[in-house]
């Protein structure tokens, strides 16, 4: 990987022969002011170059369109995290084992802003209002009764008219067969027997989103918190233990106009939409 930095060390070098009677470029700039040498050039001011790849780990990225996003404002994910250690301090008292901070895709291909939280027992999914700084949905999730993880790229239905690009994981802990059909077709439900997620847009806004928006990072935890909870588990489970996959994830989706909306406006984080005003 190639790097950029800046030019303000160099200095010009002149390349002079010897015999060469011809002044150097950097002669002629030292004769500004001197009357007995001629021509007079004008003085060259240079400026040293600043890249943003000293500021931000991606050079491409826009640190304008990081400060809508409420969760990369000051304070606002550590306040997240404090809520929850707290919460789960006062009801379950269970070892933390990390936050992240990712993006769910549900059933019907809709973005959703998420903390997630994973403990010793438990995978914990936090819908939380970072410009409220309240945790509005909390979803625990036993860690025993994943019994699935599937690791890959998106893929839809051939006829679909909204597909999405890259990669996710998909977590399951009931199987997709027994859900109803009105819940699989119900696009505000909230009983599906597994979760998607991908990384956050803002995974490169600092050194620290990069940590907590990872999804390399979350299954790198994940997994073997969930396979200390089977063996810790006292009930009887599926006996089969976890399985980890690699394969597409599919989304059933066709028309897609709902999340077509919603994923280009970005409605499920918490954003700066900008000001009405007559």
């Amino acid at each position: 990987m190639s790097m950029i930095g800046n030019c303000e060390g160099f200095q010009p070098v002149s390349l002079k022969q010897e015999g060469d009677d011809q002044p150097s470029e950097t002669d002629q700039l030292s004769m500004e002011g001197d009357p007995d040498k001629h021509p007079v050039p004008r003085q060259i001011s240079r400026q040293p170059s600043v890249t943003e790849s000293a500021l931000y780990p991606n050079p491409y990225h826009q640190p304008y369109i990081s400060r809508k996003y409420f969760a990369t404002r000051p304070g606002a994910i550590e306040t997240a995290m404090e809520d929850l250690k707290g919460h789960i301090a006062k009801t379950s008292g269970e070892t933390i084992q990390g936050f992240w901070l990712l993006t769910e895709i549900d059933h019907w291909n809709n973005e959703k802003e998420r903390v997630l939280l994973v403990t010793d027992q438990t995978l914990l999914i936090c819908k939380y209002d970072f410009i409220m700084l309240s945790c509005v949905q909390l979803q625990r999730i036993p860690l025993s009764a994943v019994y699935r993880i599937c690791l890959g790229k998106f893929a839809f239905p051939r006829m679909s008219l909204d597909k999405r690009q890259g990669e996710g994981l998909r977590i399951y802990w009931g199987s997709p067969e027994q859900q109803s059909l009105l819940s699989r077709w119900n696009p505000w439900s909230t009983e599906m027997p597994y979760a998607t997620f991908t990384e956050h847009p803002m995974k490169y806004t600092s050194e620290n989103f990069l940590k907590i928006c990872k999804l390399s990072g979350f299954t790198s935890k994940l997994v073997p918190a969930i396979q200390n909870a089977h063996k810790n588990s006292t009930g009887s489970g599926r006996g089969k233990g976890l399985m980890v996959l690699t394969e597409p994830i599919l989304i059933e989706t066709y028309t897609g106009l709902m999340s077509f909306i919603g994923n280009r406006n970005k409605l499920g984080y918490s954003l700066a939409h900008g000001s009405i005003g007559f």
